[in-house]
Protein backbone atom coordinates (compact mmCIF):
# COMPACT_ATOMS: atom_id res chain seq x y z
CA UNK A 1 0.00 0.00 0.00
CA UNK A 2 0.92 3.41 -0.91
CA UNK A 3 -0.06 7.07 0.85
CA UNK A 4 -0.52 9.90 -1.25
CA UNK A 5 2.07 11.71 -3.53
CA UNK A 6 0.22 14.47 -1.86
CA UNK A 7 1.96 13.70 1.35
CA UNK A 8 5.04 12.69 -0.14
CA UNK A 9 5.70 16.07 -1.73
CA UNK A 10 5.27 17.77 1.57
CA UNK A 11 7.85 19.20 3.40
CA UNK A 12 9.04 18.92 6.61
CA UNK A 13 8.50 22.14 9.02
CA UNK A 14 11.96 23.48 8.47
CA UNK A 15 10.93 25.34 11.84
CA UNK A 16 10.55 22.15 13.71
CA UNK A 17 12.65 19.61 12.01
CA UNK A 18 15.87 20.49 14.69
CA UNK A 19 13.70 19.63 17.63
CA UNK A 20 15.41 16.32 18.05
CA UNK A 21 19.13 18.32 18.79
CA UNK A 22 16.94 20.55 20.82
CA UNK A 23 15.29 17.67 23.11
CA UNK A 24 18.75 15.55 23.36
CA UNK A 25 20.41 18.81 24.42
CA UNK A 26 17.51 19.31 27.12
CA UNK A 27 18.49 15.80 28.26
CA UNK A 28 21.93 16.59 28.60
CA UNK A 29 21.20 19.23 31.11
CA UNK A 30 21.39 21.94 28.71
CA UNK A 31 19.09 25.09 28.58
CA UNK A 32 17.65 26.22 25.15
CA UNK A 33 16.76 29.46 24.41
CA UNK A 34 14.03 28.79 22.09
CA UNK A 35 14.33 31.54 19.60
CA UNK A 36 12.82 29.52 16.64
CA UNK A 37 9.37 29.91 17.00
CA UNK A 38 6.77 32.71 17.22
CA UNK A 39 6.00 31.28 20.73
CA UNK A 40 5.47 34.48 22.89
CA UNK A 41 6.20 34.54 26.78
CA UNK A 42 3.84 37.44 27.20
CA UNK A 43 1.19 36.35 29.60
CA UNK A 44 -1.90 35.16 27.96
CA UNK A 45 -4.35 38.53 29.20
CA UNK A 46 -6.41 37.73 32.70
CA UNK A 47 -9.92 37.83 31.16
CA UNK A 48 -9.15 35.54 28.54
CA UNK A 49 -7.85 33.12 31.20
CA UNK A 50 -11.06 34.00 33.39
CA UNK A 51 -13.80 33.46 30.83
CA UNK A 52 -11.99 29.95 30.15
CA UNK A 53 -11.88 28.80 33.71
CA UNK A 54 -15.76 30.36 34.01
CA UNK A 55 -17.72 29.28 31.09
CA UNK A 56 -21.08 29.58 31.70
CA UNK A 57 -22.05 26.48 30.03
CA UNK A 58 -22.57 22.98 31.68
CA UNK A 59 -22.46 21.39 27.93
CA UNK A 60 -19.54 22.43 25.42
CA UNK A 61 -21.82 22.15 22.62
CA UNK A 62 -21.52 22.62 19.08
CA UNK A 63 -21.44 26.23 17.97
CA UNK A 64 -22.20 27.60 14.49
CA UNK A 65 -19.73 26.81 11.42
CA UNK A 66 -19.51 30.53 10.86
CA UNK A 67 -18.43 30.73 14.77
CA UNK A 68 -20.25 32.02 18.04
CA UNK A 69 -22.62 34.85 16.85
CA UNK A 70 -21.86 36.44 20.29
CA UNK A 71 -18.64 36.82 19.13
CA UNK A 72 -18.82 37.71 15.42
CA UNK A 73 -20.93 40.28 16.65
CA UNK A 74 -18.57 41.38 19.35
CA UNK A 75 -15.63 41.58 16.55
CA UNK A 76 -15.99 44.59 14.85
CA UNK A 77 -15.37 46.26 17.48
CA UNK A 78 -11.83 45.01 17.58
CA UNK A 79 -11.49 45.99 14.27
CA UNK A 80 -12.81 49.47 14.48
CA UNK A 81 -9.66 50.01 17.30
CA UNK A 82 -7.79 49.43 14.48
CA UNK A 83 -9.57 51.59 12.12
CA UNK A 84 -10.83 48.95 10.38
CA UNK A 85 -15.12 49.13 9.27
CA UNK A 86 -16.18 45.30 9.16
CA UNK A 87 -19.59 44.17 10.20
CA UNK A 88 -20.42 40.18 11.64
CA UNK A 89 -21.19 39.25 7.88
CA UNK A 90 -17.91 39.66 6.74
CA UNK A 91 -16.59 37.56 9.38
CA UNK A 92 -16.13 33.89 9.41
CA UNK A 93 -14.19 32.13 12.68
CA UNK A 94 -11.54 29.67 11.69
CA UNK A 95 -9.96 26.70 13.64
CA UNK A 96 -6.61 29.24 14.00
CA UNK A 97 -4.87 31.69 11.34
CA UNK A 98 -3.75 27.92 9.68
CA UNK A 99 -7.29 27.15 8.58
CA UNK A 100 -8.21 30.37 7.75
CA UNK A 101 -5.07 30.09 4.84
CA UNK A 102 -6.24 26.26 3.93
CA UNK A 103 -9.42 27.48 3.59
CA UNK A 104 -9.09 30.69 1.26
CA UNK A 105 -6.43 28.65 -0.46
CA UNK A 106 -8.93 25.65 -1.69
CA UNK A 107 -11.71 28.44 -1.81
CA UNK A 108 -10.21 30.61 -4.11
CA UNK A 109 -8.35 27.78 -6.26
CA UNK A 110 -8.79 24.34 -8.27
CA UNK A 111 -5.66 22.20 -8.12
CA UNK A 112 -3.01 23.56 -10.54
CA UNK A 113 -4.14 27.29 -10.16
CA UNK A 114 -1.46 29.45 -8.96
CA UNK A 115 -0.92 32.10 -6.06
CA UNK A 116 1.61 34.91 -6.67
CA UNK A 117 3.44 34.89 -2.78
CA UNK A 118 6.66 36.91 -2.01
CA UNK A 119 9.57 35.45 -0.74
CA UNK A 120 10.66 34.29 1.55
CA UNK A 121 7.39 33.55 3.27
CA UNK A 122 5.48 31.67 6.06
CA UNK A 123 6.86 28.47 5.53
CA UNK A 124 3.52 26.21 6.69
CA UNK A 125 2.49 28.05 3.81
CA UNK A 126 3.55 24.97 1.30
CA UNK A 127 1.98 22.57 3.38
CA UNK A 128 -1.33 24.22 2.63
CA UNK A 129 -0.63 25.05 -0.99
CA UNK A 130 0.32 21.07 -1.20
CA UNK A 131 -3.18 20.36 0.61
CA UNK A 132 -5.07 22.17 -1.97
CA UNK A 133 -3.12 21.42 -4.92
CA UNK A 134 -2.05 24.82 -5.33
CA UNK A 135 1.11 26.06 -7.42
CA UNK A 136 2.97 29.03 -5.25
CA UNK A 137 4.70 31.07 -7.94
CA UNK A 138 7.74 33.03 -5.55
CA UNK A 139 8.06 36.80 -5.86
CA UNK A 140 11.89 37.46 -4.55
CA UNK A 141 12.64 39.88 -2.06
CA UNK A 142 15.98 40.54 -1.16
CA UNK A 143 17.83 41.61 2.97
CA UNK A 144 19.59 44.40 1.11
CA UNK A 145 16.47 46.43 1.13
CA UNK A 146 14.89 45.36 4.49
CA UNK A 147 13.13 42.74 2.07
CA UNK A 148 10.99 45.42 1.05
CA UNK A 149 8.19 44.03 -1.89
CA UNK A 150 9.40 44.47 -5.17
CA UNK A 151 8.13 46.67 -8.24
CA UNK A 152 4.67 46.15 -9.00
CA UNK A 153 6.05 45.00 -12.77
CA UNK A 154 7.52 41.79 -11.63
CA UNK A 155 4.04 40.39 -9.83
CA UNK A 156 2.68 41.32 -13.67
CA UNK A 157 5.51 39.57 -15.20
CA UNK A 158 4.29 36.52 -12.46
CA UNK A 159 0.69 36.59 -13.92
CA UNK A 160 -0.41 33.64 -16.03
CA UNK A 161 -4.06 32.02 -16.77
CA UNK A 162 -3.96 30.22 -13.97
CA UNK A 163 -3.56 32.78 -11.66
CA UNK A 164 -5.85 33.10 -9.07
CA UNK A 165 -4.77 35.48 -6.21
CA UNK A 166 -1.86 37.41 -5.24
CA UNK A 167 -0.73 36.92 -1.22
CA UNK A 168 0.89 38.89 1.18
CA UNK A 169 1.89 38.74 5.32
CA UNK A 170 2.04 42.12 6.17
CA UNK A 171 3.66 43.06 8.63
CA UNK A 172 5.64 39.92 7.69
CA UNK A 173 6.47 36.61 8.94
CA UNK A 174 9.76 35.84 8.49
CA UNK A 175 11.05 39.27 7.86
CA UNK A 176 9.93 41.69 10.03
CA UNK A 177 8.95 44.10 6.58
CA UNK A 178 6.27 46.23 6.83
CA UNK A 179 4.65 46.92 3.49
CA UNK A 180 4.27 50.25 1.88
CA UNK A 181 0.76 51.97 1.41
CA UNK A 182 1.78 52.88 -1.72
CA UNK A 183 2.97 49.56 -3.10
CA UNK A 184 0.00 48.09 -1.98
CA UNK A 185 -2.37 50.49 -3.64
CA UNK A 186 -0.16 48.83 -7.26
CA UNK A 187 -0.99 45.45 -6.09
CA UNK A 188 -4.80 46.17 -5.77
CA UNK A 189 -4.75 48.18 -9.17
CA UNK A 190 -3.01 45.00 -10.60
CA UNK A 191 -5.15 42.86 -8.52
CA UNK A 192 -8.92 44.53 -9.87
CA UNK A 193 -7.34 44.96 -13.16
CA UNK A 194 -6.28 41.20 -13.81
CA UNK A 195 -9.80 39.98 -12.00
CA UNK A 196 -7.64 38.22 -9.05
CA UNK A 197 -8.36 37.87 -5.07
CA UNK A 198 -5.87 39.99 -2.95
CA UNK A 199 -5.53 37.46 0.06
CA UNK A 200 -3.20 39.08 2.91
CA UNK A 201 -2.04 37.67 6.18
CA UNK A 202 -2.67 40.07 8.39
CA UNK A 203 -1.99 38.52 12.17
CA UNK A 204 1.08 40.94 12.92
CA UNK A 205 -0.64 44.38 12.47
CA UNK A 206 -0.24 45.57 15.94
CA UNK A 207 3.30 45.41 15.65
CA UNK A 208 4.61 48.43 13.97
CA UNK A 209 7.62 50.20 15.32
CA UNK A 210 9.20 53.32 14.53
CA UNK A 211 5.63 55.22 13.90
CA UNK A 212 5.16 53.46 11.12
CA UNK A 213 1.79 52.28 10.42
CA UNK A 214 0.18 49.03 8.92
CA UNK A 215 -2.35 49.03 5.94
CA UNK A 216 -4.94 47.03 5.65
CA UNK A 217 -6.35 44.98 2.81
CA UNK A 218 -9.58 46.53 3.86
CA UNK A 219 -9.02 49.74 3.88
CA UNK A 220 -8.03 49.83 0.32
CA UNK A 221 -11.17 51.13 -1.75
CA UNK A 222 -12.53 50.16 -4.91
CA UNK A 223 -11.66 46.62 -4.75
CA UNK A 224 -13.37 44.91 -1.88
CA UNK A 225 -14.64 41.72 -3.87
CA UNK A 226 -10.67 40.84 -3.94
CA UNK A 227 -9.85 41.40 -0.91
CA UNK A 228 -9.76 38.45 1.66
CA UNK A 229 -8.20 38.96 5.07
CA UNK A 230 -6.61 35.90 7.61
CA UNK A 231 -6.66 36.87 11.27
CA UNK A 232 -6.07 34.88 14.31
CA UNK A 233 -5.83 35.54 17.73
CA UNK A 234 -2.60 33.84 18.45
CA UNK A 235 -0.18 36.30 18.65
CA UNK A 236 -1.96 39.64 19.45
CA UNK A 237 -2.95 37.82 22.73
CA UNK A 238 -0.49 35.56 23.60
CA UNK A 239 -2.64 32.38 22.86
CA UNK A 240 -0.94 30.64 20.21
CA UNK A 241 -2.62 27.03 21.73
CA UNK A 242 -6.36 28.80 21.65
CA UNK A 243 -6.51 28.12 17.91
CA UNK A 244 -8.81 30.58 16.73
CA UNK A 245 -8.89 32.62 13.56
CA UNK A 246 -10.99 34.36 10.88
CA UNK A 247 -11.53 35.01 7.26
CA UNK A 248 -12.23 38.45 6.74
CA UNK A 249 -14.20 39.59 3.29
CA UNK A 250 -16.85 42.04 2.04
CA UNK A 251 -16.92 39.45 -0.83
CA UNK A 252 -19.94 37.09 0.32
CA UNK A 253 -19.77 34.60 -2.16
CA UNK A 254 -16.60 33.94 -1.46
CA UNK A 255 -17.60 33.76 2.17
CA UNK A 256 -20.35 31.18 1.27
CA UNK A 257 -18.54 29.15 -0.21
CA UNK A 258 -16.05 28.72 2.87
CA UNK A 259 -18.88 28.00 5.15
CA UNK A 260 -19.49 24.65 3.04
CA UNK A 261 -16.02 23.54 3.88
CA UNK A 262 -16.64 24.85 7.26
CA UNK A 263 -20.27 22.61 7.83
CA UNK A 264 -17.85 19.47 6.93
CA UNK A 265 -15.53 20.42 9.97
CA UNK A 266 -18.92 21.29 11.98
CA UNK A 267 -17.34 24.11 14.25
CA UNK A 268 -14.59 26.12 15.62
CA UNK A 269 -13.34 26.24 19.30
CA UNK A 270 -16.45 26.92 21.53
CA UNK A 271 -14.61 27.14 24.30
CA UNK A 272 -11.48 29.18 22.83
CA UNK A 273 -14.52 31.71 20.88
CA UNK A 274 -15.67 32.12 24.26
CA UNK A 275 -11.88 33.33 25.50
CA UNK A 276 -11.74 34.85 22.22
CA UNK A 277 -14.76 37.05 22.55
CA UNK A 278 -13.33 38.64 26.50
CA UNK A 279 -9.93 39.78 24.63
CA UNK A 280 -12.20 41.99 22.47
CA UNK A 281 -12.33 44.16 25.05
CA UNK A 282 -9.04 45.06 25.87
CA UNK A 283 -8.57 48.61 25.45
CA UNK A 284 -5.81 50.11 23.58
CA UNK A 285 -3.40 50.88 26.43
CA UNK A 286 -3.12 46.53 26.21
CA UNK A 287 -1.82 47.01 22.49
CA UNK A 288 0.29 49.81 23.22
CA UNK A 289 2.15 48.22 26.49
CA UNK A 290 2.52 44.97 24.35
CA UNK A 291 4.06 46.45 21.67
CA UNK A 292 6.22 48.69 23.70
CA UNK A 293 7.60 45.13 24.88
CA UNK A 294 8.47 43.89 21.51
CA UNK A 295 10.37 46.84 20.68
CA UNK A 296 12.30 46.25 23.52
CA UNK A 297 12.81 42.53 22.12
CA UNK A 298 13.69 44.01 19.05
CA UNK A 299 16.23 46.67 20.22
CA UNK A 300 17.97 43.50 22.43
CA UNK A 301 18.49 41.21 19.52
CA UNK A 302 19.34 44.31 16.40
CA UNK A 303 21.28 45.94 18.49
CA UNK A 304 23.68 43.20 19.04
CA UNK A 305 23.40 41.17 15.48
CA UNK A 306 24.28 44.74 13.65
CA UNK A 307 27.78 45.03 15.33
CA UNK A 308 28.98 41.57 14.54
CA UNK A 309 31.53 40.86 11.54
CA UNK A 310 30.54 39.27 8.53
CA UNK A 311 26.14 39.37 9.64
CA UNK A 312 23.84 41.15 7.87
CA UNK A 313 20.48 41.89 9.15
CA UNK A 314 17.84 45.24 8.65
CA UNK A 315 15.75 46.37 11.47
CA UNK A 316 12.89 44.74 11.51
CA UNK A 317 9.44 47.38 10.87
CA UNK A 318 6.90 45.23 12.26
CA UNK A 319 5.72 41.62 13.73
CA UNK A 320 8.79 39.72 15.82
CA UNK A 321 11.35 38.33 13.61
CA UNK A 322 14.41 39.39 12.02
CA UNK A 323 16.45 37.31 9.16
CA UNK A 324 20.32 37.66 9.23
CA UNK A 325 22.50 36.20 6.87
CA UNK A 326 25.59 35.21 8.46
CA UNK A 327 29.23 34.00 7.17
CA UNK A 328 27.91 30.42 6.93
CA UNK A 329 27.54 28.57 4.19
CA UNK A 330 25.06 26.39 5.39
CA UNK A 331 22.90 28.15 8.10
CA UNK A 332 20.95 24.30 8.74
CA UNK A 333 24.25 22.82 9.92
CA UNK A 334 25.09 25.90 12.17
CA UNK A 335 21.81 26.00 14.11
CA UNK A 336 22.39 21.89 14.40
CA UNK A 337 26.41 22.98 16.06
CA UNK A 338 24.53 24.92 18.47
CA UNK A 339 22.25 22.29 19.41
CA UNK A 340 24.36 19.26 19.26
CA UNK A 341 27.60 20.53 19.82
CA UNK A 342 27.94 23.97 21.44
CA UNK A 343 26.71 25.82 24.65
CA UNK A 344 28.30 28.54 26.68
CA UNK A 345 27.60 28.40 30.77
CA UNK A 346 25.18 25.22 30.29
CA UNK A 347 23.06 27.07 27.61
CA UNK A 348 22.59 26.88 23.76
CA UNK A 349 20.12 28.75 21.33
CA UNK A 350 17.70 27.40 18.86
CA UNK A 351 17.17 29.35 15.70
CA UNK A 352 15.19 28.55 12.49
CA UNK A 353 17.44 27.87 9.30
CA UNK A 354 15.70 30.80 6.53
CA UNK A 355 16.31 28.34 3.90
CA UNK A 356 13.17 26.49 4.74
CA UNK A 357 11.39 30.28 4.03
CA UNK A 358 12.33 30.26 0.33
CA UNK A 359 11.05 28.17 -2.67
CA UNK A 360 13.96 29.68 -4.76
CA UNK A 361 16.28 26.47 -4.85
CA UNK A 362 19.14 27.62 -2.48
CA UNK A 363 18.33 31.04 -1.62
CA UNK A 364 18.29 31.75 1.52
CA UNK A 365 21.29 28.60 2.44
CA UNK A 366 23.18 31.81 4.86
CA UNK A 367 20.45 32.97 6.66
CA UNK A 368 18.70 32.25 9.92
CA UNK A 369 15.09 33.53 11.62
CA UNK A 370 15.25 34.74 15.23
CA UNK A 371 11.58 35.22 16.53
CA UNK A 372 12.04 37.39 19.47
CA UNK A 373 9.44 36.22 21.82
CA UNK A 374 11.57 35.95 25.20
CA UNK A 375 11.59 39.29 27.21
CA UNK A 376 14.47 41.63 26.80
CA UNK A 377 17.45 40.39 29.29
CA UNK A 378 16.74 36.71 27.85
CA UNK A 379 17.28 38.01 24.27
CA UNK A 380 20.23 39.76 25.09
CA UNK A 381 21.72 36.45 26.73
CA UNK A 382 20.83 34.44 23.42
CA UNK A 383 22.09 37.08 21.43
CA UNK A 384 25.93 36.58 23.54
CA UNK A 385 25.49 32.57 22.91
CA UNK A 386 24.53 32.97 19.63
CA UNK A 387 27.49 34.97 18.30
CA UNK A 388 29.79 33.02 21.01
CA UNK A 389 28.55 29.82 18.78
CA UNK A 390 28.70 31.92 15.66
CA UNK A 391 32.92 32.32 16.05
CA UNK A 392 33.30 28.84 17.34
CA UNK A 393 31.67 27.37 14.49
CA UNK A 394 33.69 29.23 11.86
CA UNK A 395 36.92 28.85 13.83
CA UNK A 396 36.66 24.75 13.72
Amino acid sequence: MQISNRIKTMDQSPIRKLVPYAVDAKRRGIEVFHVNIGQPDIKTPQRVLDAIRNIPTDIIAYGPSEGLTSYRNALPSYYNIQGISVTPEDILVTTAGSEALIFAFMALCDPGDEIIVPEPYYANINAFAKMAGVKLVPIRTHIEDGFALPEVQAFEDAVTERTKAIKICNPNNPTGAVYSRSRIEELAELVKRRGLFFLADEVYREFVYDGKTHTSLLNIPGIEEHVVVADSISKRYSACGARVGALVSRNHDFLAGVLKMAQARLCPPTVEQIAAEAAVSLDASYYQETLAEYDRRRHAVYDVLKDVPGVLCKKPEGAFYIIARLPVEDAEDFAAFMLRDFSYQGKTVMVSPAQGFYATPGAGADEIRIAYVLDADKMRTAMDILVRGLEAYRSR
